[in-house]
């Protein structure tokens, strides 16, 4: 007698990234070199572009494919943007984030001590993807978010005013 299917296969959580890609086969190669994923399937279609592919970063999965004609979904170089991003916390935000750079992504938002209590930095992929990128380095409560957030608002909104 065969064994029950777990609901979640081993790996997985309960929410999956899928991202559209056009040139997924490109897209998995970046994504080895800058993230260090790892290949855990891979599908053709007929026609040699990837129809699925489960990747792994980290301990988590993200799927992917490229577009297809007759598929509803779209490649943020298609649609001219990204629709979302993906959160990556790491061990080494600032050795990862020049990886990434050094692999091609280009820098959104350089790598810096956030109010939220994360160094984190904004990288978009060859693809379009967005990324943000970090490592949590302390724990700060909601209220102290909240007043750091007025101050760091504050200041942003002086220095727009400056520059105008």
């Amino acid at each position: 007698m065969a064994t029950k299917a777990k609901p979640v296969p081993d790996g997985f959580r309960t929410v999956t990234p899928y991202l559209t890609v056009n040139g997924a086969a490109d897209a998995i190669a970046f994504y080895q070199k800058a993230f260090g994923a790892e290949v855990k399937c891979l599908v053709r279609g007929p026609d040699g572009k990837v129809a699925h592919c489960e990747l792994q970063i980290g301990d988590s999965m993200i799927m992917m494919g490229d577009e297809f004609p007759m598929g509803h979904c779209k490649s943020p170089k298609t649609l001219g943007g990204a629709t979302g991003g993906l959160n990556l916390y790491v061990e080494d935000v600032d050795a990862l984030f020049n990886r990434a750079v050094a692999a091609g992504a280009k820098v959104q938002m350089p790598v810096q001590d956030m109010f939220w209590g994360d160094r984190y930095g904004k990288l978009s992929d060859p693809f379009g993807h967005e990324w943000s990128v970090a490592t949590h380095i302390e724990d700060v409560s909601s209220a102290e978010i909240e007043r750091r957030a007025a101050a760091a608002f504050r200041e942003m909104s002086q220095r727009a005013q400056g520059a105008a």
